[in-house]
């Protein structure tokens, strides 16, 4: 894959894939910013400000951002995470143009006017709302909370009701201006392009953009802890997680390996014996999510409620088996082959090609081909599959229970298991 980049004078990365078999282009604009960058009174900030921008800019007013792109058949959409805020579209090759004037007045032009702000307020409370009425979605907040007490990186990306209210337009300018630098951003486009042409739409949008942040990422640290909540559903709701890595940890794709073995697809260990053999669940699967400072490893399962006391010692076990026992060669081909397929596949999506590039730049500052990406998983052996499980399934768990509890091992039960 050739792969063209610029930095402008204001440290802006543009970062190009050209395809010239295709009709189309898939382009955003990534920032390295997001809730864990937040500070308590403004918890949720970035999220409403990715919500904002698309109900008026200085050119368009929200119904012609929807008509300008939906007219000529394209779509646009954005999102916040922890550490990420995106705003990308999908055009055909001839409304490049468009779709670059469109996301970057998002970026250096939104109105933030008093009315909108009031409706969109209303609309992301609803969404707060929503997000906690969802059994599954919940849990992950409440165990994402226990996992980092007390730290931005712990606290919702949607912001609580409260803080939502509380935003005022200078606040969203403000977080902009300290947030939003050419440093903090990349540029991805891939599809039916000229590196030279695109450069050239950008800089004449965003040259004013400011080189510098001033904002200082708060630190990450780990603690775990104990969440349950009695709540009236059909299906009680488990994560037990662990400490993780960061996406520069020399074990950062060996522990998605692991993952993959321990409970990634419908072959893996977790699946086969807690599924399969035991039927105690619909869905089980182990995660390990990385961010640039932290991460948390962990499994999730959705059950009946009377059934966590014959699952949790299966997980402990299991856990138990990955740490000490062994790996088979048939396992570690499996799972290296399923990350190696995922990679080559994900390619052949433009907008997924757009956002590794993207990530790629801001978080190492360089173009990482999926060969040498390939070559890394290859080189992994089943000895290190063993030494990073026991990295990871160490320590202090998080521990988060939701649904109708009864009869369940508490949190000093389930430490003496582990």
């Amino acid at each position: 894959m050739d792969i063209n980049l610029t930095t402008l004078s204001n440290n802006l990365r543009i970062v190009t894939a050209e395809r010239i078999q295709t009709e189309t282009v898939a382009l955003g604009i990534w920032i390295n910013t997001g809730s864990a960058y937040e500070k308590p009174e403004t918890n949720g900030i970035s999220h409403f400000i990715e919500h904002m921008v698309f109900k008026g800019t200085a050119k368009r007013d929200f119904v012609a951002i929807s008509e300008d792109i939906e007219n000529v058949g394209g779509a646009t959409n954005a999102y916040t995470s922890r550490e990420f805020t995106s705003f990308y579209a999908k055009m055909l090759k001839n409304d490049l143009e468009l779709a670059i004037d469109v996301l970057a007045d998002f970026v250096m032009a939104p109105t933030f006017s008093q009315k909108e702000m009031k409706k969109e307020k209303e609309v992301v409370i609803q969404e707060i709302k929503q997000t906690f009425d969802d059994p599954s979605d919940a849990v992950f907040e409440h165990f994402q909370e226990k996992a980092f007490a007390d730290q931005p990186i712990g606290r919702s990306i949607l912001g609580t009701t409260e803080s939502v209210h509380s935003f005022e337009a200078e606040q969203l300018r403000e977080y902009m201006r300290h947030n939003y630098a050419g440093e903090n951003i990349v540029i991805a486009a891939v599809g039916n392009l000229k590196h030279e042409d695109f450069v050239h739409m950008v800089q004449e949008r965003m040259s004013n953009l400011n080189a510098k942040t001033d904002f200082v990422k708060p630190n990450q640290l780990y603690t775990g802890g104990f969440y349950r909540e009695n709540r009236d559903v059909e299906q009680a709701q488990v994560v037990l997680g662990f400490n993780g890595i960061d996406c520069y940890d020399k074990d950062y794709r060996t522990s998605h390996v692991m993952s993959l073995i321990l409970g990634g697809s419908m072959s893996s260990r977790l699946f086969q014996e807690i599924r399969e053999k035991r039927g105690l669940v619909y869905t089980v699967y182990s995660f390990v999510n990385s961010g640039t400072m932290s991460g948390v490893s962990g499994i999730y399962a959705g059950l009946d409620a009377e059934q966590i006391k014959q699952y949790l010692p299966v997980v402990v076990d299991e856990i138990k088996k990955i740490t000490n026992d062994y790996v088979s060669d048939k396992e570690l081909l499996r799972a290296k082959t399923q990350i190696k397929a995922g990679l080559l596949m994900g390619l052949e999506s433009s907008f997924s090609t757009a956002e590794m590039l993207a990530r790629q730049f801001l978080i190492h500052n360089k173009f990482i081909d999926v060969n040498e990406i390939v070559a890394e998983i290859e080189r992994i052996e089943k000895e290190d599959i063993l030494r990073v499980a026991r990295r990871l399934f160490a320590g202090t768990p998080t521990y988060a229970l939701l649904g109708n509890l009864k009869d369940f091992p508490d949190y000093d039960q389930l430490q003496k298991m582990l």
